[in-house]
C-alpha cells in the first residue's frame, strides 16, 4: 500500500552530476525522516544522506560537500542531488523513509526498489 519510486540513475563521467528523485505513494499519513543508502558490488549498504521532517540533514563523510538531500514536504518527495562524481560513487542507490500509513499506530521504515548510478568515462 505504499511505494517508493526513486529515478534519475545513469551512466554519468567523472565529475559531472546527477539527481536522483524517490516519491512515495499511497495509504500515508505522515512521513519522518527520508534518506539515501548505496550499495557498491561486494559492500554492505551504506548511508549516504539523511534528512528529517524538519529539514536537518545528515551526510557520510564521502560525500559531504559534494551531495544534498532535500524533500520536497507537499509532493512526499526527496532528492538527492549529486555533484563532482567519482568513479567509487557507483553504485545502486536506495530510497529509505520512515512513515506512519493512515490508520497505523507506529512507523514503519519502506524502501525503494533502488536505482543504478555509474560514474565512469
Amino acid at each position: 500500500q505504499v511505494q517508493l519510486v526513486e529515478s534519475g540513475g545513469g551512466l554519468v563521467q567523472p565529475g559531472g552530476s546527477l539527481r536522483l528523485s524517490c516519491a512515495a505513494s499511497g495509504s500515508i499519513f505522515s512521513i519522518n525522516a527520508m534518506g539515501w543508502y548505496r550499495q557498491a558490488p561486494g559492500k554492505q549498504r551504506e548511508l549516504v544522506a539523511a534528512i528529517t521532517g524538519g529539514g536537518t540533514t545528515n551526510y557520510a563523510d564521502s560525500v559531504r560537500g559534494r551531495f544534498t538531500i532535500s524533500r520536497d514536504n507537499a509532493k512526499n518527495t526527496v532528492y538527492l542531488q549529486m555533484n563532482s562524481l567519482k568513479p567509487e560513487d557507483t553504485a545502486v542507490y536506495y530510497c529509505n523513509a520512515d512513515l506512519r500509513q493512515r490508520g497505523g499506530a507506529v512507523s514503519a521504515r519502506y524502501w525503494g526498489q533502488g536505482t543504478l548510478v555509474t560514474v565512469s568515462s
